[in-house]
């Protein structure tokens, strides 16, 4: 059986804390670097990124969208980044959001997850907005392979509130159902001990009881929900505030940063990454 995610999370976070740097390389921010807006300076950019979180950033999330707008060469590039992360003990999170059904889901899994994946990653996130049981045979193989889903439960973005805070048959938000079901996946598939393989991206400025969310603040089962927290730094989280944002699944959360780090620049990098890491230090201690 291959190496659950669960355990190559926990492990990550025992060996560097739960930081995870975001590879967002869009166009000002690679102007702001002073690199072309080209390939050449998408790989400079991810080359800096991998070199100065390797050895201290357990956690790295590339953000595809930056890479799939330079197409096939952008893609080779994220093949590459992929593989040195993996091959520097990184776990690697892809944020490709994807969602669909059927036969079109199956062909994502085989692209992202599959044993003959182009590119090779730990996990990646994906929408569950077309009904989460959609999502159920690209879970099933995921776990199979030792891999992570992390499903979008409640995110940041106003425009999402709507539909999120809906109220489904059984008097839940759709957020809340969406938790609970991947708890319930968890308690079955997952190690004891160990983060489950299927977590829930949930923003860290948000104000969870609107979305009936209270259950992240409390107790967690014995395989918890792991949670990929993006909103720390530049959208206004603080990474010292974690446990009052997330309360007892605060050791599950996967801090993810991204402006706040790379605004700095390839010079200022090491500094910002170290910033971070001291302030989600004093945050958990």
């Amino acid at each position: 059986m291959p190496t659950s995610f669960g355990s190559r999370l926990k492990s990550a976070f025992d060996t560097h804390g739960q930081l995870c740097v975001g590879i967002d390389p869009h166009a000002a921010l690679l102007d702001d670097w002073g690199l072309p807006d080209s390939v050449e300076g998408l790989t400079s950019f991810s080359d800096a990124v991998l070199s100065a979180t390797a050895g201290r950033v357990g956690i790295i999330k590339p953000q595809v969208s930056f890479f799939e707008r330079f197409g096939s060469r952008g893609f080779a590039v994220l093949e590459s980044v992929c593989q040195k992360a993996t091959e520097a003990g990184q776990v690697v999170i892809m944020d490709i959001k994807r969602g669909d059904i059927g036969s079109t889901m199956d062909a994502y899994f085989d692209a992202w997850l599959g044993k003959s994946a182009p590119f090779v990653c730990d996990a990646v996130t994906v929408s569950p907005f077309l009904g989460i049981e959609s999502l159920n045979g690209f879970m099933a193989e995921a776990n199979e392979r030792g891999k992570g889903v992390i499903v979008l439960t409640a995110t940041s973005n106003p425009e999402g509130a709507a539909l999120q805070q809906a109220k489904t048959n059984d008097g839940n938000t759709l957020s809340a159902s969406i938790w609970n079901r991947l708890g319930e996946l968890n308690s079955v598939t997952g190690v004891p001990g160990q983060p489950g393989p299927f977590g829930a991206v949930i923003g860290a400025t948000l104000k969870l009881k609107t979305f009936q969310l209270e259950s992240v603040l409390g107790e967690q089962n014995s395989t918890p929900t792991p949670i990929l927290a993006p909103g720390f730094g530049a959208q206004g989280a603080r990474l010292q505030d974690i446990e009052r944002l997330f309360g007892g699944s605060t050791g599950n959360v996967i801090a993810s940063v991204s402006r706040s780090v790379l605004a700095t620049g390839a010079a200022g990098l090491d500094d910002a990454i170290d910033s971070a890491k001291a302030e989600l230090a004093e945050g958990l201690a």
